[in-house]
């Protein structure tokens, strides 16, 4: 049976690529870069390049990227860190109720430890009204973190006048872009963007490897202490073959950039038009055209998401209910709960994220098996049985 891999938001397979890059860095080129012989400056240098690589995705400097063990650490330094450093000016934060586990759970530590946090509502489509976020400005706001794109809905906020706010009223603005770097154009300078979360493994890197962009000017406090890595704002002996494998995913990644966004978007387009229209009482979740492009998030109702999954790996597909890093959790999902979703819908959701590998074929393969299960699960609920009779 073939494997259908439809999980990309969760983490994406290495590239041979990317491997080849990294290969030298594990056996031969194994020096710690902050010696100072010649052996070591291979290293160095490399790291250099890579840092390099990451800048010029988002329109950066060099001297902006500061190098992290992923996502979650790069979303934790940059929210703690503008708490940290300008407390001075104040202790209120501005975000989303959709935000990634990583922004959320670090807002509410802070929340515990004095600070104030505003959590903005959205919309059904999971997009924030800017007026909500306007009215919730006070004079002790010191950040504004929302993130560019969900990555359970995969919907895309608008990071530009989101920007533009936080800059004209002097507030420091992070986005987790853990989701959309690599799929979508970023530029933080055209954007206002003073801090950006990046992850390896969400673009065909290695895990454990990621980046926080911290615009020239802003105040940041060292995350993690010990030496002078990072130009003294992160310790710890830098992962070479990981940062390696890092510059050269995401240089892969923006130069496939354009054709591959494009191929993506007609293929989720196909998936969601296909799917509603041959699986009755089916709901796409998340805004039907500002959204991810490889992003496909349903909610089948009468049925229980759990359950169709473990159908789907039956058959050989790999999907998820929402983000992997709340996977075997029995409540539903905060995002759809978010959108407005009652629970018992909610708990039927699917998401699909597609990948350089995903064909027209394999989506074809996935609704066909979609139609099957969904229509087994109903004829085991009794909730489906109720709703039946009582339309007759």
């Amino acid at each position: 049976m073939e494997k259908i891999y439809f999980d990309h938001a969760a983490t994406t397979p290495l590239k041979i690529e990317v491997f080849e890059e990294m290969r030298p860095y594990f056996i031969d080129n194994y020096a710690n870069p902050s010696s100072i012989y010649k052996f070591a400056s291979t290293n160095k240098e490399a790291i250099a390049v890579a840092r390099d690589k990451v800048a010029k995705s988002i329109g950066a400097s060099d001297a902006e990227i500061f190098f992290t063990s992923g996502g979650t650490e790069a979303d934790n330094w940059a929210i703690k860190g503008i708490a940290e450093s300008y407390l001075e000016k104040g202790n209120h934060i501005i975000t989303t109720r959709i935000e990634h586990h990583a922004v959320l759970h670090t807002c509410e530590y802070l929340e515990k430890n004095g600070y104030k946090v505003t959590y903005l509502p959205v919309d059904k489509d999971g997009i924030i009204d800017i007026n909500d976020l306007k009215a919730a400005i006070q004079k002790d706001t010191i950040l504004i973190s929302i993130m560019f794109a969900n990555n359970e809905i995969g919907s895309i906020q608008p990071i530009s006048e989101i920007g533009k706010i936080a800059k004209d009223n002097k507030i420091v603005f992070h986005t987790d872009a853990v989701q959309a770097v690599g799929h979508i154009a970023i530029d933080v300078n055209e954007m206002n963007i003073d801090l950006l979360s990046i992850s390896g493994h969400k673009l065909y890197g290695p895990k454990g490897v990621g980046a926080l962009y911290i615009k020239k000017g802003i105040k940041l406090k060292p995350f993690i202490h010990g030496g002078a890595q990072e130009r003294n704002k992160r310790a710890g002996t830098e992962n070479v073959p990981a940062i390696v494998g890092f510059g050269k995913a995401i240089e892969m990644a923006v130069h496939n950039l354009e054709k591959e966004s494009a191929r993506q978007i007609e293929l989720r387009d196909y998936i969601i038009q296909e799917t509603i229209s041959k699986i009755p009482h089916c709901r796409l979740n998340g805004h039907s055209e500002k959204r991810l492009p490889n992003n496909v998030n349903f909610s089948f109702e009468f049925i229980e998401g759990e359950a169709l999954l473990i159908m789907l790996d039956m058959k050989g597909i790999c999907a998820s209910s929402g983000s992997a890093c709340t996977s075997g959790a029995l409540d539903p999902s905060h995002v759809l709960l978010a959108i407005g979703l009652p629970h018992e819908i909610a708990h039927g959701s699917l998401r699909i994220t597609l990948g350089e590998s995903s064909t027209k074929e394999q989506a074809d393969y996935m609704i066909e098996a979609l139609q099957a299960i969904v229509s087994r699960l109903r004829e085991m609920s009794p909730l489906y049985e109720d709703f039946v009779k009582a339309t007759k």
